[in-house]
């Protein structure tokens, strides 16, 4: 009151006589002329920080970085709440903890244990420092030798203990990683998701990145938030009941305590309160920021992928410019959260380090000043031991204010969390409905919404047939607005059409990779159609691998076949002088190894080898000369494989007895071959006559002439 010339109220404290002096050397001590001005200076600073961080906050994100983010991030929600995030919480929870037989829980129980053995050390080592000190001012060198031995010999094991929490923190973000990958990799790779999430639904932009980076930060933020919050929570607790003791040792009464204990948590709430208000949405940050990384991985990948077509094209400025965009987008985003960053991280370093320790000191000295029992005492042993219970609390209370700091700073981490936590949740969302059938596709806006509600029945049966399907693609274009079409055994078809009528679509629907709506598709097991590409996909393995895809090798055992088996197939499509150069067990980079021709005779290999009851042949025979594709097409009839092919090859008509020919405007016209072939003679023959005419009546020109 009287150092800062303040009207105060008096709050009414049992005081010993030495009080009120005590208050006055104080009082007299603080030299500030005028401490007003002070007062004042410093409210002003922290008004002004608390403003601009509030004003950073509420800046918009940058327009650079907007163009980059999906329309579903900007959407005018709020981040993850609190109750949200413990929803999905409690959803991956059991998958990473499923039993508590677990390796992964008795590591976390173990890890627990660790957390535990090293609070109360960290109290132990705090009384030893008071006993260091205290024999440093009695001098006495023997006691000063035992603490400090004691001091080393605490050592060993509190480094131990130090090293195996930071090994079973990372054990612990590795086994809930694997423990949740084994569950994503199940849904991913089952009912083709992993073609359906990229084809078929918009929602997941970049499933490789949230099955690998997201998931990775994810559970390495989660196991890392339990232990900085778990230990900060005992390290409290147990520093609160030390302190307690001690001041209860020290004055007889509790008063001292609670008095300082209701000061630091005032100051602890009220600080806390004030860094929530001014804290940036890091959850939302981080989504964004993880978005972003994955563009740019995905830019990187299409340039890899499509580098032959870009070579051609001399298209390297323009992909420049798009990488060259990805990455600024990216750290545009990340130069804005280091901006709103620094007004928090100043505000926050103030309260923590500054604010706290003198609000430390003072409930340090309360007790001191105000209910020391020994307050009139100056013997060296009374003033030995004040200095090592000061000591003490110093160092106990420097370890809670680390742990409340650690507390707080988990809350961000927990924003930060819930950034990976919705986007782990949001993928295994889209895994699930993608499974059952169910897809959110930007569509077109001249899609028919009627047709694309009612989705169609799948028969099986030894046929392949349509019966008034539409073939719709996912993005709601209606190529063939209904369809009827039967392939019994037996009914080889030649499928032709110009570019974008509808002959892969029908492919898709067939193989159920898409989806179809209204009427009724017939189709075999899928174990009995077999569908090769105009670029059959070559595995990473052996060249036995290549020609048994999707068959293992004890797969191929248990079928009872050999190599002398698939000696035989490579006879046929002309391969064999692959296997005596190579052998069947050399592992290379067979995209790379093989040509276009060989690469589609090994299509066909496969084919062979599981000898389906239908097959598809997108060409797959393009780039193979027309002596070995007459041979292969003849020993797939003679297998008794019912073809339907796509080609441009006059020379594959004759293995057909059916043409399905679309038009490309919608229409569809099966028919047998011998009638189209009859429609063509008609058509020479009436050009034939057409130029005979004209040759005559040039002649005739020429003779008037």
């Amino acid at each position: 009151k009287e150092c800062f010339g303040l009207k105060l109220p008096i709050i009414d404290i049992p005081m010993s006589s030495y009080v009120k002096p005590t208050i006055q050397k104080i009082a007299n001590g603080l030299k500030f002329k005028n401490q007003t001005t002070i007062v004042c200076v410093g409210s002003s600073a922290v008004a002004l920080l608390l403003y601009l961080s509030h004003r950073q906050n509420n800046q918009k994100i940058p327009n650079e970085v907007a163009n980059h983010i999906e329309t579903s991030v900007l959407r005018k929600k709020k981040a993850m709440d609190k109750r949200e995030l413990l929803h999905q919480l409690r959803r991956l929870l059991p998958i990473i903890l499923p039993r508590l037989a677990d390796k992964e829980s008795l590591i976390l129980i173990t890890h627990t244990l660790f957390l535990i053995a090293r609070s109360f050390i960290s109290i132990y080592v705090a009384s030893l420092d008071g006993a260091l000190v205290r024999s440093l001012v009695e001098r006495d060198g023997q006691q000063f030798i035992n603490n400090l031995t004691l001091w080393f010999c605490i050592a060993i094991p509190a480094t131990y203990i130090n090293s195996m929490i930071k090994f079973l923190e990372s054990k612990l973000s590795i086994g809930f990683r694997t423990k949740l990958v084994e569950h994503c990799y199940s849904k991913y790779m089952t009912n083709e998701t992993y073609y359906r999430v990229g084809n078929l639904d918009s929602r997941l932009a970049n499933a490789d990145q949230c099955l690998t980076d997201d998931v990775s930060k994810f559970c390495s933020f989660l196991a890392h938030l339990y232990s900085q919050l778990s230990k900060p929570v005992l390290d409290i607790l147990l520093i609160s009941f030390e302190l307690a003791r001690t001041s209860r040792k020290k004055t007889g009464n509790g008063k001292a305590a609670g008095y300082a204990g209701l000061i630091g948590i005032g100051v602890v709430l009220v600080t806390a309160r004030l860094l929530k208000l001014v804290q940036p949405p890091f959850g939302k940050l981080v989504a964004i920021q993880a978005m972003l990384e994955g563009n740019l991985r995905y830019v990187h990948s299409r340039l890899i992928t499509n580098s032959e077509e870009i070579s051609f094209y001399r298209g390297h400025d323009i992909e420049e410019s798009v990488l060259r965009n990805a990455y600024l987008a990216l750290v545009k985003h990340m130069n804005y959260i280091f901006n709103i960053r620094i007004f928090y991280n100043t505000l926050e370093g103030f309260f923590m380090k500054y604010l706290w320790s003198a609000t430390g000191l003072g409930m340090i000295a309360i007790p001191a000043f105000f209910f020391d029992v020994h307050a009139d005492g100056s013997s060296s042993a009374v003033i030995s031991e004040r200095t090592q219970d000061f000591v003490t609390s110093k160092k106990l209370l420097i370890s809670a204010s680390e742990a409340i700091e650690r507390i707080m700073l988990a809350y961000k981490e927990v924003t930060e969390l819930s950034g990976y936590t919705l986007r782990v949740s949001k993928m295994l969302d889209v895994f699930e409905d993608v499974k059952n059938g169910k897809y959110q596709k930007n569509l077109h806006k001249s899609s028919d919404s009627d047709i694309l509600s009612e989705r169609g029945d799948s028969i099986v049966a030894n046929e392949l047939s349509f019966v008034n399907v539409p073939i719709i693609t996912p993005n709601g274009d209606i190529l063939v607005q209904s369809l009827n079409l039967t392939v019994k055994p037996g009914m080889h078809t030649l499928i032709t059409g110009p570019n974008g009528c509808g002959k892969s679509s029908l492919f898709r629907i067939f193989g159920g990779l898409w989806p179809h709506y209204k009427g009724v598709v017939s189709r075999p097991n899928y174990s009995d159609l077999f569908y090769i590409p105009q670029r059959p996909y070559l595995t990473l393995g052996t060249l036995r691998d290549q020609i048994i895809y999707p068959d293992t090798h004890d797969d191929m055992i248990s079928k009872h076949l050999d190599d002398e088996h698939l000696h035989d197939i490579l006879n046929i499509v002309e391969l064999n002088h692959i296997v005596k150069r190579d052998g069947w067990d050399s592992v290379m980079d067979w995209k790379d190894v093989l040509s276009g021709g060989e690469k589609q005779r090994v299509g066909m290999a496969r084919l062979f080898y599981h000898n389906p009851k239908f097959a598809i042949l997108d060409e797959c025979t393009s780039a193979v000369s027309i002596e070995v594709e007459g041979q292969m097409y003849e020993e797939a009839i003679a297998r008794g494989i019912t073809l339907l092919t796509v080609t441009h090859r006059p020379s594959l008509w004759k293995f057909h007895k059916y043409l399905l020919k679309f038009d490309g405007e919608g229409g569809v016209v099966h028919q047998n071959m011998s009638l189209e072939i009859h429609n063509l003679e008609e058509q020479k023959l009436e050009l034939e006559h057409k130029l005979a005419e004209v040759n005559d009546l040039l002649i005739a020109e020429v003779a008037n002439e």
